[in-house]
């Protein structure tokens, strides 16, 4: 299985430690032309962000680390969340 996460400044990493969300129509775009899973990476901040970046973002999976070395929120937190917006998730 081949994925593409998104490492460009002004596509995804440059978002990196910013918590304001990730690049939603970029994600989008490639998702619906790369034929690749794309993972949606860089900016995560609210519980809100994971799930839009799976249902407005069209991405197969988030990518986070500051909230969660933060203490932000827990892996767990996170599944929970996405699960009641619908996102299927192992719990």
């Amino acid at each position: 299985m081949t994925a593409i996460v998104c490492v460009s400044q002004s596509w995804g990493i440059g978002r990196d430690g910013a918590l304001s969300g990730t690049n939603l129509e970029v994600y989008a775009r490639l998702s619906g032309i790369s034929g690749l899973q794309v993972i949606a990476s860089g900016g995560v901040g609210t519980l809100e962000h994971f799930a839009e970046g799976i249902i407005e973002g069209e991405a197969d999976a988030v990518l986070a680390a500051s909230v969660f070395h933060f203490g932000t929120f827990t892996i767990r937190q996170v599944k929970e969340y996405m699960a009641s917006q619908g996102i299927p998730v192992r719990l």
